[in-house]
């Protein structure tokens, strides 16, 4: 028995990306997120349309108010999940900090609190914008058939900040496309650990290394396309918590 267990092969981790919903083509990013919910949810998608005038016209709080109550439970799909917690996590920044940061609320509506923690719920997120729905979730191709770059992308939902807000969100997008070869390296190189592949490690090490390099060289680019100024003074505020 002893001689035996010597030769057995050492086991592999049970490491497919798609079993942490991990892209192969897109990594963290949510591949081709929907931009609209089915017609019940219309009250949602219209106020989240409108997010940066109405914050803007102090307006947001008054038509939260006036929106009805809706359940997720017509969602279908982890899909419609994602862009209802994107939509409802934006309006929720928005509805907290639409008096900037001295005019904060302590309360939610209960016609969008409710809502917001049940698709949180069921998607296993914190009911608050986090990374998920800021950037994961929030992009669109403008051609269906272009590519994945700067001029051929746009955010889904928006708040006050423009152009900045915009750069901010779709430069981090970049960030997270570059890491792509660096994530498929990881079980690589794991795997070679295990089966002491020196060769096939140091192949899996080098792609982690560019995609790293990659990722330093699409964050350069947020100087591009931020305004520090509008990002301390305008988008800071909303991602306050």
């Amino acid at each position: 028995m002893e001689g035996s267990a010597d030769t057995e092969e050492p086991p592999l981790l049970p490491l497919a990306l798609s079993s942490f919903h991990i892209s192969e083509e897109f990594g963290f990013l949510l591949p081709s997120p929907l931009t609209e919910l089915p017609a019940p949810y219309s009250p949602w998608m219209d106020i989240a349309h409108e997010l940066p005038q109405l914050i803007t016209s102090h307006q947001l709080r008054s038509r939260v108010h006036q929106m009805p109550q809706l359940s997720p439970q017509q969602l279908r799909g982890r899909e419609e999940l994602h862009l209802a917690h994107l939509v409802l996590s934006f309006i929720t920044m928005g509805y907290v900090w639409q008096e900037g940061e001295e005019g904060t609320v302590q309360v939610k509506a209960r016609n969008l609190a409710v809502p917001f923690w049940e698709v949180s719920q069921a998607l296993g997120l914190p009911p608050i914008l986090s990374h998920a729905d800021f950037v994961l979730a929030n992009w669109r191709r403008k051609d269906p058939n272009g590519p994945l770059e700067m001029e051929n992308l746009d955010t889904i939902i928006t708040l006050p900040g423009g152009e900045s807000l915009r750069g901010f969100i779709l430069v981090t997008l970049l960030v997270e496309k570059a890491a792509v070869p660096g994530i498929k390296a990881i079980p690589q190189a794991l795997g070679a650990t295990l089966r002491g592949d020196e060769e096939s490690l140091h192949r899996a090490l080098e792609e982690l290394a560019g995609a790293i390099e990659a990722m330093r060289e699409a964050l350069r680019r947020m100087h591009d396309y931020v305004d520090p100024e509008v990002f301390y003074s305008v988008i800071r505020i909303f991602l306050s918590g």
